[in-house]
């Protein structure tokens, strides 16, 4: 892996992330086409170094409407704490559930770990359908109500948060459910949920985001335990050399995402959400077309 591959991955990487078409499976597909194995710990390490760079263009980007929404008084940041924790707590016990099942029933091995699964292509384009149609029908759905009722739905009608407990731990749920499959993707899955839900487009693109800041370090813990049990069975090079690839994935993908972030809240305030579904689709048939040529 070159330093170029590295530049075009986090570019990928960062532009994708934040927008709801699963990044996870562009850089797939894209690391397949460079002759890569996705699912090497060096590579699933490269990943969520990347997801942690998207993970501080976050922080920077929505830094001040957290700070305007969340942070304005005491009892509000007490509210959205707990509706984080709720989250997120739904979202392990479903998504690390799934992965248990599927290391110890799917895969049957000892050893077996999830991310064997990671590149494969005929997995990844029903997951890509599955989030299209998903975000499809959210979009649809807000069109329609704009169109009923003359204006987008008054934001914060489901509490000073945006949001009430129950429709948080929904959230979660759903992206328990994006853990384990790489073409779900967790930011379309969650804000469409949201969506569905009654909360407000904008709220809902608030709460995943601060969602996938709290789900960022885990996922960086798992793949660095990876990759340094992997160099400890195969004896390979020091951590350090494994990790300075990522580190400058995660600075380009930082870049990338601030950009992608700029227009995926343009795209939730025009109206247009349902687009990026039908993207999805299309992305599932492509992808689904290069597993049939033998990627």
């Amino acid at each position: 892996m070159t330093i170029l591959h590295v530049i075009i991955l986090a570019i990928i990487q960062g532009m994708a992330e934040l927008l709801p078409v699963s990044s996870s499976a562009h850089v797939v597909v894209a690391e397949k086409l460079m002759g890569m194995d996705p699912t090497a710990p060096a590579m699933t390490l490269l990943l969520v170094m990347l997801h942690t760079g998207t993970m501080f263009a976050v922080i920077a980007y929505f830094w001040k409407q957290w700070r305007a929404t969340y942070f304005r008084d005491a009892r509000t940041f007490k509210t959205i704490v707990t509706q984080l924790f709720v989250a997120s707590f739904v979202t392990a016990i479903i998504g690390y559930g799934l992965i248990e099942v599927i290391e110890k029933l799917v895969l049957h091995g000892k050893h077996a770990q999830v991310e064997q699964l990671f590149g494969r292509l005929d997995l990844i384009a029903p997951a890509l359908a599955a989030v299209g149609v998903l975000i499809l029908i959210a979009g649809l759905r807000q069109s329609r109500e704009q169109a009923a009722s003359g204006a987008a739905p008054a934001e914060g009608r489901a509490g000073f948060t945006g949001l009430n407990m129950n429709q948080a731990g929904w959230i979660g749920a759903i992206q328990g459910f994006c853990l384990p499959f790489r073409g779900f993707s967790r930011s379309g899955a969650t804000i469409s949920a949201g969506m569905l839900l009654g909360v407000a487009k904008a709220r809902a693109e608030e709460f995943s985001f601060a969602l996938a800041v709290i789900l960022t370090p885990p996922a960086i813990a798992r793949e660095v335990w990876r990759l340094m049990k992997a160099q400890h069975l195969a004896g390979a090079a020091p951590m350090a050399s494994a990790m300075m690839p990522s580190l400058l994935g995660m600075v380009f993908a930082f870049l990338a995402g601030l950009v992608a972030l700029k227009w995926l809240s343009r795209w939730l305030e025009t109206g247009r959400w349902h687009w990026f579904g039908i993207y999805c689709l299309v992305a599932s048939v492509a992808v689904g077309y290069l597993h049939h040529m033998g990627y």
